[in-house]
């Protein structure tokens, strides 16, 4: 049947983020709600003729949202959508797809690492065709655009069946069902040495893959089970579930506690990794010691050289201002170009594109490289597999190794989640009203060096980003980072993002919340938490 348009009207509240459009599931679920934001899409990137990729991390309504989308891009004159089997495609697979088959973008349907179900999380994203997610300018307009819109249009047809590969037509567009693991695995294979790989698991190398049952886990199963020999059974939780098994899908030592317990037990593996709702995170365990995200950049762009795709070295290293300033040690030992950017993966994107750097990171778990342009949980860890196989070493050992040369930058940051929004913001309002006040102070026997409210000036486009979050360095190299962070559903999220500098070696196997006790006293003390959020514990500590 032909395309028909149908009424709507500007719903309030669509206001997208630098990961899209995030709202709890029956909000998604509204009679015009998720139309009015696809066609907000279309209407502001075009449809007509072009070819996009379409997938999810296979959380509820990511099925009944993908028919959605697919009648919709036909009534818009799209030629083409490359939709992943059943709907499901990783995040960084999702980017692969779109860059290797040089698509004029893509929809992803995810909340990342949120909770998945009829009552939790759901989101939907546009990525560009460099295979990114897309820029403020974009996103912009998008919202812009749900605020004026009076109608969609969506094709009336039966739904595709999207568990069968192959192609078919919907209208007068084509719709390619694709296996949403196959092109991944064969680019991991391109990056890596799975023959090493393969060799240290031959020599008994054992490792426990944690997918939580989320969307990593078939791209887990094909590749460590399937392609590096390991045991059935190295990966758990390995079957996508609606609601991931009620598991909440952000791989840090809280949520995924059940692998950090395994791996701090009498017979842990040599390694332990987990990935999150769509597949762009990762943790790293080795036994009984856990990695932070900072120290895993850091240690990858030391060591990236081992695997064949970056033995010719790095380009740059780039990491978000939150994460800690290990890698920068990194970047300068090798002289090559570091890069401080605000938190998101398109700004690393700018940079990936022009060349300028080849590794990048956030300290929330995001680790990738220019292979795609999105963080890549599973990349991650083959990078980590593969520095350990040519090493012949253990997690523990590279990491003593690495302070050793590098010195040890103790980090960690602290969560206090479903806040009042306005108390968090009054709070940082008045904290960023005393930045000028601060440099030349001391506390907890420290002395203030500079505090600023983050700007970015962007190297590449030249655009500037201002207010990316609180800075406040400390004479001997310690900081604080304060944001406030919005990725979630409900109230308010300040993240507090706390590092110390210890050059000696002896001092390298402290407890990282011992060491960095004198810092956490003086974030309190300066923003007044208690006092202005009601406070003093977080509810996640990373």
């Amino acid at each position: 049947m032909p395309a028909v348009t149908h009424a709507t009207h500007p719903i309030e509240g669509q206001k997208p983020g630098t990961s899209g459009l995030r709202k709890k599931t029956p909000v998604f679920m509204k009679p015009h709600y998720l139309e009015n934001f696809v066609q907000s899409i279309f209407d502001v990137v075009g449809a007509k003729g072009k070819t996009f990729v379409l997938g999810g991390d296979g959380r509820y309504f990511n099925d009944r949202a993908a028919q959605v989308i697919l009648r919709m891009a036909a009534a818009n004159g799209a030629a083409r959508v490359i939709v992943g089997q059943g709907a499901i495609l990783s995040t960084p697979a999702a980017s692969h797809l779109i860059r290797l088959n040089r698509t004029d973008g893509g929809i992803i349907m995810s909340a990342s690492h949120n909770p998945g179900g009829l009552t939790e999380d759901f989101g939907v994203k546009f990525n560009m065709p460099n295979g990114g997610p897309a820029p403020e300018a974009v996103t912009e307009a998008i919202f812009a655009r749900t605020q004026a819109i009076t109608e969609y249009r969506l094709e009336e047809a039966d739904d595709i069946d999207l568990a069968v590969i192959g192609r078919t037509r919907l209208g007068g567009m084509t719709v390619d069902v694709v296996d949403p693991v196959a092109d991944y695995a064969a680019l991991m294979e391109g990056l890596f040495d799975f023959d090493a790989i393969r060799g240290m698991v031959k020599g008994g190398f054992r490792m426990r893959f944690d997918a939580m049952c989320a969307v990593t886990g078939p791209y887990a199963q094909e590749i460590l089970e399937g392609r590096l020999g390991l045991p059935a059974g190295t990966v758990v939780n390995g079957t996508p579930l609606p609601d991931f098994g009620g598991h909440h899908p952000d791989p840090n030592p809280t949520w995924a506690h059940a692998l950090m317990d395994e791996m701090m037990g009498p017979a842990a593996p040599d390694f332990g990794a987990a990935s999150d709702g769509d597949g762009d995170r990762n943790m790293i365990v080795g036994r009984g010691i856990y990695v932070s995200p900072s120290d895993s950049l850091a240690v990858l762009a030391a060591n990236a050289h081992l695997a064949p795709a970056y033995k010719a070295g790095l380009k740059g290293v780039a990491r978000s201002m939150p994460t800690s300033c290990a890698a920068d040690r990194v970047a300068d030992a090798l002289g090559i170009d570091k890069y401080e950017t605000p938190t998101g993966w398109k700004f690393f994107g700018n940079l990936l594109d022009a060349g300028r750097a080849t590794l990048c990171g956030e300290e929330s778990f995001g680790t990738g490289s220019d292979h795609v342009r999105e963080k890549d949980g599973l990349w991650a860890v083959l990078l980590w597999l593969n520095i350990l196989a040519v090493r012949r070493q253990g997690v523990a050992e590279i990491l003593r190794d690495h302070w050793a040369r590098f010195g040890r930058n103790y980090y960690s940051r602290h969560d206090f989640e479903a806040l009042d929004a306005k108390a968090a913001e009054e709070m940082m309002s008045r904290l960023k009203a005393s930045i000028p006040t601060l440099p030349g102070t001391e506390i907890e026997g420290m002395a203030i060096a500079a505090a600023d409210d983050f700007a970015y000036h962007d190297p590449v486009d030249g655009t500037t980003s201002r207010g990316q979050g609180v800075r406040i360095r400390f004479e001997d190299g310690s900081r604080i980072v304060l944001r406030l962070s919005g990725t979630g559903t409900e109230g308010a999220t300040l993240r507090l993002y706390l590092e110390r500098y210890e050059a000696d070696p002896a001092r390298h196997g402290l407890d990282p919340q011992e060491a960095l006790a004198p810092v956490i006293r003086a974030a309190h003390a300066l923003a007044g938490i208690k006092e202005q959020i009601g406070r003093d514990r977080p509810n996640v500590i990373t």
